[in-house]
């Protein structure tokens, strides 16, 4: 990730609905929210609500697309572990031992290949 994408990531995650909308679509997982869920769990109005997402989207850090009526919105994973990898890069400089913590702190709580198996 480019130093440019990490300043405007971190710009739009620095705002409280910013980041309520993001660790919601996190949670969701790839399937995804309504506009109106995100809307009704964070309890924003629908104008309030398309700035937020709009400035998620275009930070790259969300998606959207059209389900019939509705807009989907989800989080784009890649542009979050790249956001880390970018944090993480010069980290340890020769001493692994000074990342230890954050690299277990970032230890997905699920099984990835659970889903494979489902």
């Amino acid at each position: 990730m480019k130093e440019e994408s990490a300043l405007a990531a971190f710009a739009a995650l620095s705002q409280e609905t910013r980041l309520r909308i993001v660790r919601l679509l996190i949670q969701a997982g790839p399937k995804g929210m309504a506009a109106g869920d995100i809307g009704a769990a964070i309890g924003a109005t629908t104008s309030r609500l398309s700035f937020h997402l709009a400035h998620l989207e275009h930070a790259g850090l969300i998606q959207s697309r059209r389900e019939g009526r509705f807009i989907i919105y989800t989080a784009l994973y890649p542009a979050f572990s790249s956001l880390i990898a970018f944090l993480m890069q010069d980290c340890c400089q020769g001493h692994p031992e000074i990342c230890a913590p954050a690299v277990t702190a970032m230890a997905c709580a699920c099984d990835p290949t659970s889903a494979d198996k489902a």
